[in-house]
């Protein structure tokens, strides 16, 4: 059987790809994704909270902003 000057490059290539490919997939999988990059399911009370507990804002601002979030939020 005679395979050609090229008729194994193509079984060549896909196991270069198919290394490539798995490398990437490892490294995709095990990399954890950054903080900061990651996607927040946060409500506005508990963002209003934190605000509150790190000093952003004072203790009548909370209460102003809390009960605007309340009387806002749909039943």
């Amino acid at each position: 059987m005679h395979w050609g000057e090229y008729g194994l490059f193509g079984m060549h290539l896909f196991w270069w790809i198919f290394w490539v490919v798995g490398i990437v997939l490892l490294f995709s999988l095990t990399t954890p994704v950054p903080k900061g990059k990651a996607r927040t399911s946060e409500t506005p009370l508990e963002i209003l909270q934190r605000r509150y507990a790190r000093g952003e804002i004072n203790a009548s601002e909370y209460e102003d902003r809390k009960g605007r979030i309340t009387r806002d939020q749909p039943a």
